[in-house]
Parts: C-alpha cells; structure tokens; sequence
C-alpha cells in the first residue's frame, strides 16, 4: 500500500470500516512512514471534531445561541476562545457588548466546528482567518447571518453579524433626522450632479443611511448602480454589485465600468485609495449623482481625507454638495421611563450646553430598568446627525485649500448644527440620556 492508497482509506480505518486484510496492510505503511502517520493524527482530530460537531447537546446549544441574540435584538454575536478551554459568549444589543454565557470547555470545539461547517468555512484550517455565511430561519421571518473565524492564542473565536431582510429600515422618515435636516438632505440628494458622502465611524449606521437616500431616490426615471463590499441587503429597483478581488472585480474596476452602462445615481459602498476617489469625483463633475461612505470623526474631516489621499482642492470643491455624519445612541427604553433631577454643575451637562433655561421646558429622562430593557434602561437605537450643505460660498473656500477650522467656521456662521447640537435637541426630548450621548461622542 502507498502513501496515495493511505491518504483515502484514513477516514474508513478511523471509523473501523476496513476489511482486516486491508486494515492490516495500513497499518504496516504507518509503521513505516511518518508523514503518513502525521496525517492520520490530522484526520483524528478532524474526525472528532465533526462528530463532535453532530451531537444534540451542540446542536442545541448553536440554535440557543443563535435563536436567542436574534430574540434579543443583537447585531452581532461574540464567541470567543478562553484560556481554560471555555467558550465566552457575548451580544451586541443597541451597540453595547453584554455577556451572556460561558460554555464549558468540552462542547467548545464541537460549537466551533458546527458553525463552520454551516457557513461552508474548511473545518480543518484553524491557522488563517474565514469568512461564511449562514442563513437562518426563526418564527417565520429569514435571517442573513455572516460568520467571521479568527484564530487567537487560546483557540479559535466567532463573530456573527446578523443581517434581517425584513427589518432594513430604509425609511429617512424613520432614521432619527430632525425636520430641518431632512429638508437639507431632501435638497441635497435630489441635485442632478455631485458627490455626497455619510460619515462616522464602525457601526454608526452610515449603510442604513446610505440605503434609506438610495430607496429615495428610486424612480422608473432614474438608473440606481452600487458597488459594495459585500452587498448588505437587496433592494428593489436599484442594481447592485459586490467586490470580487480575486477576479480583478475591484472599486475602481466596477465604476469604470459603470460609466458604460448609464446611470444617473452611483453608490460606492466605500471610498479608500485615491484611484477610487478620483473616480467618483470625476463621475460626480460629469453628470452623475454620486453617494459614498468614510470613516471620520466629523463631516468636516471628509474634506481632509480626502485631502490626504491625494484629491486636488479645487476637484474636491467643484464635486461636493453635501457631507453627513452621524452616531448611533440608544434611547431611552419607554416603559420604565422617568423624569430626573439633574445637577447644572454636572460636567457631562455643560458639554451639551444644557443650562437652566433648557429645563424651564424640558425634562432629563433616564430608564430604571425593566425586564423589557434587560435592566439596562434603553432599548433601540437611534442616529444623531450633523449635515453641511455645500453652497457656492462652500465650495469656493474647500477649493481654495481652507483648513478644516476655516470651512467648520463658515458652515457655522450659516447655521451648521454640530453632532453635539443634534444630541443636546435629543436629550431635551427625552430620547436618550446625557450619560449616552455623551459615551457616543467622546
């Protein structure tokens, strides 16, 4: 027997399958070879963690953990490898991480192994990070959730993102705005031509946004085109297209292409080299309505990066009409909602500008706790915004290189209200809390 005729007998010798005779033939070859050898403790281990990954109580415990972060509302769920062998698990409900459970250390692997043969990720690789998807169905409703396998000291961890087909909001109504920024955005995306972009950092909403402008936009008079990586949610009436980096299907390759089918809106999921930014501001100055995300800290410092990629002042003002940026906080959870008395002297109240007059008409609202909130106090989420308008006065001085503190000073002097502003209007509505808004912006 050769090391080739070993290799497809390791499986059935594992399981005792083998004739004696042809049992006994392997057996000599491993006596002889160490690579063969090397293998079959490979396939060992495979094995046992295939079966291990098929036993009910794993079984029941994936479906547990699954089922039960969607029940929660979280957006993400953490499985991460302990030094003892245990399994942590943790979700993210309303942008905060909240443990859960800790699975002891002899269904852990099997735990792992599960989820990675259900997201089509190789079960034996446990060097290199994976990607997968899974698809997940739960009363009725269809769940798209993306698996993300990292190999850490301890062992191997698990992200799961959960995506809800049926609940992306896309709805600008609904997103939080306030009535004078949705008249602003209502004015910006509606231009013939330009470039605008969404802002903020991981997890502050910038695709909800960016989807919600999109299905505003969507007429049989218009031709919608995307370019994500990867394509979150699908949307009726808009063509949308995912990167391929292994076929050569880049940014900067997708928007070329672009070009030659027609459109009068382009959205690129996000703009991070220089190639691709100039493309989207040439198809911004030529024609096209032109949407895209980065990651800043303000709307402002969207001009600057774009700067420092390399993009000339003057293409950068001619391309613009608007810039947003946004946070995600939670809002206060209304069922155990109540008014409290607060200190003006309290540091995080002068941050947010709120002073005696504020609370002549308004009230501080903070959550108690509830089973409905987890005792947390909140429940849901909520934007705050920040959105400059590009006029010509705007785009004279970005064109002349102005710094970031001279264009901030102009939009302010034409009533540009601060993510600050927009947090302070909410906390005196008793959306959220001081302590929140506060956590979220500094």
């Amino acid at each position: 027997m050769n090391c080739d005729q070993v290799r497809t007998e390791i499986i059935a010798y594992l399981k005792d399958e083998l004739t004696a005779d042809k049992k006994n033939r392997l057996e000599e070859h491993l006596a002889r070879c160490p690579l063969c050898r090397h293998e079959l403790e490979g396939a060992r281990r495979l094995l046992s963690w295939t079966e291990a990954a098929s036993e009910d109580v794993v079984v029941k415990k994936v479906e547990e953990i699954i089922d039960g972060a969607i029940k929660a509302s979280a957006s993400d769920i953490h499985l991460e490898s302990q030094r003892d062998n245990t399994l942590l698990v943790r979700y993210r409900i309303d942008g905060v991480m909240h443990q859960i459970t800790s699975i002891e250390s002899v269904q852990r692997q099997g735990i792992i192994t599960r989820l990675k043969m259900m997201s089509d990720m190789s079960v034996e690789e446990n060097r290199v990070p994976q990607d997968g998807r899974l698809p997940w169905k739960l009363d009725g409703k269809d769940y798209d959730i993306r698996v993300y396998c990292m190999p850490y000291v301890y062992g191997e961890g698990i992200v799961m993102r959960i995506l809800d087909r049926s609940n992306v909001c896309v709805d600008l109504n609904k997103i939080g705005l306030s009535e004078e920024h949705l008249a602003m955005l209502e004015r910006i995306i509606h231009q013939p031509m330009g470039l605008f972009f969404t802002s903020g950092p991981t997890g502050s909403g910038k695709t909800t946004t960016l989807y919600s402008i999109l299905m505003r936009l969507v007429s049989p008079a218009i031709k919608v085109m995307t370019i994500e990586d990867p394509v979150e949610y699908l949307l009726p009436g808009i063509n949308q297209a995912h990167v391929n980096k292994s076929a050569g299907f880049t940014f900067p390759n997708a928007l070329r292409s672009f070009m030659r089918h027609d459109p009068d809106v382009i959205a690129v999921g996000e703009i991070r080299d220089l190639e691709t930014a100039q493309l989207a501001v040439e198809a911004a100055i030529t024609g096209h309505m032109v949407f895209s995300q980065l990651h800043t800290d303000d709307a402002v410092g969207v001009i600057q990066r774009l700067r420092d990629m390399g993009v000339d002042n003057f293409l950068i003002g001619a391309a613009f009409v608007g810039i947003e940026s946004q946070r995600m906080v939670r809002k206060v959870c209304p069922d155990c909602t109540q008014p409290v008395d607060v200190d003006l002297n309290d540091p995080i109240l002068r941050f947010f500008g709120i002073t005696q007059n504020d609370l002549i008409e308004h009230k501080i609202y903070r959550g108690e706790g509830c089973p409905n909130c987890r005792g947390t106090g909140y429940r849901g989420q909520i934007g705050i915004y920040e959105i400059i308008e590009i006029d010509r006065d705007m785009r004279d001085i970005i064109g002349s290189g102005a710094t970031s503190t001279e264009i901030l000073n102009m939009a302010l002097a034409k009533g540009f209200k601060t993510l600050r502003d927009n947090a302070k209007e909410k906390i005196l509505a008793g959306i959220t809390t001081p302590e929140e808004a506060f956590r979220v912006l500094v």
